[in-house]
This record gives structure tokens, C-alpha cells and sequence, in this order.
């Protein structure tokens, strides 16, 4: 006996092929926006601006800047308190870009973990 499924529900062969090229149509644009993302560079300010911190879309850091007036020898806590918010703050920025970036190719399908 075969299952007779609604119409509309199971589509063919056709549909299968439909959202095959969908799927891969996405996962090309996907890539793109990836590529393009990664090779932007963002600057992000902690510290009330004395420190800068500059990351790429790999999350790779490419340069932190420091005000003088932060540079204490007496208190090195407070700068290494600032560079860490900073970098966590320019890793945040860049994952939140490429999660924001992302939804609008994948839209609600909501594909958590690729990222």
C-alpha cells in the first residue's frame, strides 16, 4: 500500500531540485558576505576613548592604541582591565556585524552555531 500525501506536501522530484538550488544559491552568498566581512577592519574606543582597539572580520587584532594618560606604572590593573574590555568589546562588535550581516541572507531559517 502506498502513503498518498496531500498535494502540495512532498512536492517531486522538481521541488527537491528547487531547493537544492536555493540551498546552494545561500551557501554561495553566504561565502561571499564571509569573504567580504573578513577583510574589513573595525575600531572600537574603551576606557572613555584611551584606548583603541582595531580588529578584522577574522577577529584578529590588528593594532591597539593607548593614551599616555592611561600608561601609570603604578597601576598597571587599570590598563590591563581597559585592554581586556576593549578587545571583548571589538570581538563583540565583529560577531554581532557577521551575525546581523547573516540573518539577512538566511532569514528566519535561524542557523544557530554557524558563527
Amino acid at each position: 500500500m502506498k502513503a498518498r500525501l496531500p498535494k502540495g506536501i512532498g512536492g517531486g522530484p522538481q521541488d527537491m531540485n528547487s531547493m537544492l538550488r536555493q540551498a546552494q544559491k545561500m551557501q554561495a552568498n553566504m561565502e561571499q558576505l564571509t569573504a567580504e566581512l573578513e577583510e574589513k577592519e573595525y575600531e572600537i574606543s574603551a576606557g572613555g576613548g584611551v584606548v583603541t582597539v582595531k580588529i578584522n572580520g577574522k577577529c584578529e587584532i590588528t593594532n591597539i592604541e593607548l593614551m599616555p594618560e592611561i600608561v601609570d606604572p603604578d597601576d598597571i590593573e587599570t590598563l590591563q582591565d581597559i585592554l581586556v574590555a576593549g578587545v571583548n568589546e571589538a570581538i563583540k562588535k565583529v560577531n554581532d556585524i557577521k551575525e546581523s550581516e547573516m540573518s539577512k541572507i538566511t532569514g528566519s531559517m535561524g542557523l544557530p552555531g554557524l558563527f
